[in-house]
């Protein structure tokens, strides 16, 4: 973990940091923002969203980039490490009354440099499906707030499917649509379809099929985030009641659950081949759950507040199997470090396979994630073989730690400790900086995927003046930061079978829902930086950067090591200077 000095050095903002892959730089002009990079007031506001989509587009910069600051929704042509941002020239910017959109996704499967689908979802419940290449709006979903009229908290394209989407609401609910389908005039009625522990689902009970097509129920409070396996079978979803449960998509049925140390799980995310699942939450910690055994193998602490954002990185790969590049400045290896982060994960695929393979030596494994919090600190982490697959069962005594004393648990825990006369200490966390890893995304197609063409006609969304009630349901203050809006919300709506039966924490802890903090390995971090002044809320990682942006408004990117040689902006009559002087250094070359 790097460590900081006292006062002043602990509050200065980094613009870089060091791994052992090497040095990770804040590029100043490629940072996006709104156009008069004026920050924005973010008290009271919806947290700040990116969204990136490849349109595969012929000239090489086929990435575009969607952010949401307050009421405005931003659609630029993303640079990255190329070349400077230029934000007076945003491809679509919209501003809506009344309402303020809080979450969106491209569909990546129908993307083209023509067309791309964009999905957004809004604080009065509503969804809007947008084009911004076109500048065209094709349908509101929920526009008259019968089907939910709380908050979208998260919205994305089932993986596969060029028409399903799935949006959750702050009031605990899911919903299953079809892009093809109307809504109806009046509040859908339901059937139950599936009913399980602290779950429900309905069907929408119509004459003519209709939005949605199903209705979630899930635990209590708001359910913050959800995300789809790598290949798109299973649903990772985590609530304000602290649980993090996982279903299987098609079948409707729960896989596991886990409960958070403390408070509301508030982001939840898959390792790339989707074996492990990362949490983060109210509990300041990070927690690392197995799909295959159902269980929390490690939490991390690095964190002074909550949790807002938690991400693998599939780009970063073993710095033990692979000798570091030298660049000498040829034409040859310049070329060769364009495609470094290609081929090393490329190499990282064929190790994975190897490793699993039973007639091969085992390769060596490290996941490398990252994560974002309300504390402005961005942490990363490495996950490693000896955390993953233990030789020796883990200590109950834990006599101290590099993050945190065992004497010292994190806010909100009760202080209790169990400790059992000889066992032995277990051997300190491991140091690599190493991950040998990349995606392994198999999505599988939908059979119920319908293609065909959506219906328009549909008035602007912008244009629309939402009268909507204001619903403030206040909750303590965080002792030491201030919530982002995850509040719980109770739904209008009376068509919920679940039986509710409330979970004491106390009753959770130490059981394999909710280990005791001695009882599983506690990682630190490879870096905790603060690197903004406010709340961050976004964590992307790509190939060549890293994504972060903060509730001001500014969306940063970080290159990595080797990602950038140069990146300066220059007047044009610097331009002209600089030519002359490359002219007169190839005369003088040739005499």
């Amino acid at each position: 973990m790097a460590t900081e000095g006292g006062g002043k050095e602990m509050n200065e903002i980094k613009t870089q940091f060091t791994t052992r892959e090497g040095l990770y730089k804040l590029l100043p002009h490629s940072e996006y923002s709104r156009p008069n990079r004026v920050p924005f007031n973010s008290q009271g506001s919806n947290p700040v969203r990116v969204s990136f989509v490849n349109l595969n587009d012929q000239s090489g910069n086929g990435d575009r980039l969607c952010f949401n600051v307050g009421r405005e929704l931003y659609f630029y042509i993303y640079k990255g490490v190329r070349k400077a941002a230029d934000l007076s020239k945003p491809i679509d910017k919209r501003i809506y009354k009344g309402t303020q959109p809080t979450c969106h996704d491209f569909n990546h499967l129908t993307a083209t440099a023509e067309s791309v689908s964009l999905l957004v979802g809004f604080s009065a419940g509503q969804v809007q499906l947008i084009d911004p290449i076109k500048k065209e709006t094709s349908k509101l979903f929920n526009e008259e707030r019968l089907i939910d009229k709380s908050r979208v908290t998260c919205v994305k394209w089932v993986p596969g499917s060029e028409s399903l989407f799935l949006v959750a609401h702050s009031s605990g609910s899911m919903y299953l649509y079809n892009v093809e389908h109307t809504c109806g005039a009046t509040a859908p009625h339901y059937q139950l379809l599936k009913q399980g522990e602290s779950f429900a689902v309905h069907t929408c009970k119509s004459k003519s099929t209709r939005n949605p097509l199903l209705k979630w129920t899930v635990g209590e409070g708001a359910l913050n985030e959800f995300a789809f396996s790598p290949d798109g079978k299973f649903l990772a979803c985590v609530s304000q009641d602290g649980f993090l449960r996982v279903f299987n998509f098609d079948s409707v049925e729960l896989h596991g659950t886990m409960k958070s140390y403390f408070g509301g799980l508030l982001c939840v995310c898959w390792s790339p081949d989707g074996k492990y699942i990362v949490t983060g939450g109210e509990d300041d910690l990070v927690t690392v759950w197995s799909f295959l055994d159902c269980r929390v193998i490690a939490r991390g602490h690095g964190h002074k507040s909550w949790v807002s954002v938690v991400a693998f990185d599939p780009y970063t790969t073993s710095v033990e199997e692979s000798d570091p590049m030298e660049f000498s400045g040829s034409d040859e290896d310049f070329q060769d470090l364009l495609h470094f982060g290609r081929d090393r994960a490329n190499s990282t695929q064929s190790r994975l396979s190897k490793r699993n393979s039973t007639d091969s030596r085992p390769v060596s494994v490290t996941y490398r994630f990252g994560s974002v919090g309300q504390d402005t600190q961005l942490c990363l982490w490495d996950l490693t073989e000896d955390i993953l697959f233990p030789h020796q069962p883990l200590s109950r005594a834990r006599t101290h730690t590099n993050v945190m004393n065992a004497t010292s648990p994190p806010a909100g825990s009760n202080g209790h400790s169990v400790t059992t006369p000889g066992n032995s200490v277990p051997p300190p966390l491991p140091r690599s900086n190493s991950l040998p890893h990349s995606a392994v995304s198999n999505a599988g197609s939908k059979s119920s995927v319908m293609d065909g063409a959506i219906a328009s006609g549909v008035s602007k969304f912008a244009t629309l003046s939402l009268h909507d009630r204001k619903e403030r349901h206040h909750e303590k203050d965080h002792k030491r930061n201030h919530s982002m809006g995850h509040i719980s919300s109770k739904s209008s709506d009376k068509l919920n079978l679940v039986t509710k039966a409330k979970t004491d924490p106390a009753k959770t802890l130490g059981t394999s829902l909710c280990p005791r903090m001695e009882d599983v390995p506690l990682l630190e971090p490879l870096i905790c930086k603060k690197i903004a002044h406010e709340r961050l809320a976004v964590l992307v990682f790509l190939e060549d950067c890293i994504v972060t942006a903060c509730q001001e408004g500014f969306i940063c990117t970080w290159a990595r090591p080797g990602k950038v040689l140069f990146l300066v902006t220059v007047t044009a009559k610097e331009t002209y200077h600089i030519l002359d002087i490359l002219k007169y250094w190839r005369l003088s070359s040739v005499y």
